[in-house]
């Protein structure tokens, strides 16, 4: 281990910031699973002018450097709307990333903390790219391919490196792995259809011909289904069509769905293509070539042949009816007819019993455990 002193310094300007955003090529420099996420995107999300979750929350990067060189991240960060609808005063760390050392680890997460305790808050939480929205969880089961858009990847010692520090497991969150070929077992498939005559719901597509009035519909649904689930934080207005115009560039329209009774939405689902296996060939970068094999790889190759089902619920007064089979049948269907062969649904708090017996009965497997840590502040 080195004797070299390991400096914390936040990150102050857009040069830091760049900086920021290029740790992980060294932490994973030789890992053919990490996936690097495209640079622009990542610049974009941390501009506090663009991204509105900046407009209630207090965020501070830091990055250590050893030898005049980054060696490690993170984000500190306070959710006013996560502690406001919680009735809460819990403070988070996020997109940590350190060299296999310990002590590098300790004075990041040192500092994380120290943050957030000036911040008045009992506990801190993580890791949280920033909420439970966005990238959660620490991989801690399943390193043996890459995480697929939008789930988070690290090497096996975070977790070792976490609980020496003194945090302690708060949540697990699963992700569940399917086939095509796998299909649909007959006899659930005939309660699925049961259950959909008998809901009378009627199960649509998105409509990207009107795309505003469709997301309306949708965050409605999207705060009032999840808002009894453990760590859930409302979306505002801002933060609903940040994210939705990202998500409208990869999406097939075909498999986000809208569940209707007499023309009110009630319920929906979202899958997207696995875009990771594109990413993972782009090295972070679109220009100067970029684009041009983001276009051949995803147009001409097609090499995207998996889909991630991301999000999928109803009104509180629709759960409970099985209604979730009938979004996931209506899902496998349509990716079957559209060349998909694999899917991943992820993630699925360890405590919510219903959607993770959904999974199973669809006969896929449990093959990713992410985690998320507390530490207390006494």
């Amino acid at each position: 281990m080195s004797v070299t002193p390991i400096d914390i310094r936040p990150v102050e300007s857009s040069r830091d910031l760049m900086r920021f955003l290029k740790v992980p090529y060294t932490i994973y420099r030789n890992d053919p699973n990490w996936v690097a996420p495209l640079l622009a995107e990542r610049k974009e999300f941390f501009d506090r002018e663009k991204n509105p979750f900046f407009k209630h929350a207090d965020v501070q990067l830091f990055i250590a450097w050893r030898d005049n060189r980054p060696v490690g991240r993170i984000s500190a960060q306070i959710s006013h709307t996560h502690n406001s609808f919680h009735q809460e005063k819990t403070g988070f760390f996020g997109f940590f990333e350190s060299v296999d050392d310990y002590s590098v680890a300790e004075k990041l997460l040192q500092t994380a903390v120290d943050w957030v305790h000036r911040q008045g808050m009992d506990r801190v939480r993580g890791p949280m790219n920033f909420t439970t929205n966005h990238d959660v969880g620490l991989l801690v089961d399943g390193y043996d391919r890459p995480p697929v858009f939008m789930m988070t990847y690290n090497p096996r010692y975070y977790a070792e490196f976490l609980e020496k520090f003194g945090f302690a497991k708060a949540m697990d969150l699963y992700a569940y792995y399917g086939t095509a070929a796998q299909g649909i077992p007959p006899r659930l498939m005939r309660v699925i259809e049961h259950v959909k005559k008998r809901s009378g719901c009627t199960i649509r597509a998105i409509d990207f011909a009107n795309f505003k009035r469709e997301v309306a519909a949708v965050k409605e649904v999207y705060n009032g289904a999840w808002a009894a689930n453990w760590g859930f934080v409302p979306l505002s207005d801002e933060e609903f069509d940040f994210t939705a115009k990202d998500m409208k560039k990869i999406a097939d329209p075909e498999l986000i769905l809208i569940a209707e009774d007499n023309g009110r939405p009630v319920g929906f689902s979202m899958a997207l293509p696995d875009i990771n296996q594109v990413l993972i060939k782009l090295n972070g970068r679109l220009l100067p070539f970029g684009l041009l094999k983001l276009l051949w790889l995803t147009k001409v190759r097609r090499i995207t042949d998996g889909i991630r089902v991301i999000t999928m619920g109803f009104l509180p007064e629709y759960q409970k009816r099985g209604l979730d089979n009938v979004l996931y049948l209506e899902t496998f269907k349509r990716g079957v007819d559209l060349g998909y062969r694999w899917a991943e649904t992820s993630w699925i708090l360890e405590n919510n019993e219903m959607m993770n017996r959904v999974a199973e009965n669809l006969g896929y497997d449990r093959y990713k455990t992410y985690r998320i840590y507390d530490y207390e502040l006494t």
